[in-house]
């Protein structure tokens, strides 16, 4: 029944919300060289994007229309009561980031083993106007994809909503890969899920790259 759930908040939320997705966002989406089509991906996957604002979550809901990604969401947003009630029913899963409660992961993996998709910020918080982006990225989406061994999709976006007219709000969908194909053996397991980490997080820059570099 909960799946039935989710997968009926997750139709109801894309269906009713295209047109105001469509207004409000207008994206365009550019492809890096490789990459799957958003229409078209299968399997299980983790998909990785930088983290501009909370209106993230938005765009990424519509940016794959055709599969329901479970996103990692703060537990502050999830306890939010009209808020949370939302989160919970399109699947997001629970991170409460002041505990050492790791059974976010467990969960992620279920999903995962399911064929599912998780969804992750890595960055875990929104940047200060004054710090580097994207931030540093947390371990958790390396250890998920070292772990499962499934395939990610790194995505990255400008943030450009609702403001700046002369600019556009874009996506850059990146090519598919592996925890394994960034490892390095040689190192301590702890050492190569920071390996990873920068690796995956060198990924969304690339992207960023890329988006800098397109039109408006």
């Amino acid at each position: 029944m909960k799946k039935a759930w989710i997968c009926f908040v997750n139709a109801f939320v894309k269906i009713t919300g295209l047109i105001p997705e469509l207004i409000l966002f207008h994206e365009k989406v550019i492809y890096q060289e490789g990459a799957m089509s958003r229409f078209k991906i299968k399997g299980p996957l983790i998909i990785i994007c930088n983290h501009t604002s909370l209106i993230d979550f938005a765009l990424m809901l519509f940016l794959f229309p055709f599969r329901i990604v479970r996103w990692q969401a703060a537990e502050v947003m999830m306890n939010k009561k009209v808020v949370g009630a939302l989160l919970r029913g399109l699947g997001c899963i629970a991170v409460d980031r002041t505990a050492k409660d790791f059974t976010f992961l467990r969960e992620s993996a279920d999903i995962l083993e399911e064929g599912g998709i998780v969804g992750i910020f890595p960055e875990a918080r929104l940047p200060l106007p004054e710090e580097e982006r994207p931030l540093e990225f947390k371990p958790s989406a390396a250890y998920l994809a070292l772990m499962t061994g499934v395939t990610v999709i790194p995505v990255y976006t400008n943030g450009m909503y609702f403001k700046n007219p002369g600019k556009r709000c874009r996506a850059v969908i990146g090519k598919p890969f592996t925890a394994e194909e960034l490892s390095d053996p040689s190192l301590s397991e702890k050492e190569n899920i920071d390996h990873v980490s920068r690796a995956m997080r060198d990924k969304v820059i690339e992207l960023s790259l890329i988006e800098k570099g397109g039109s408006k």
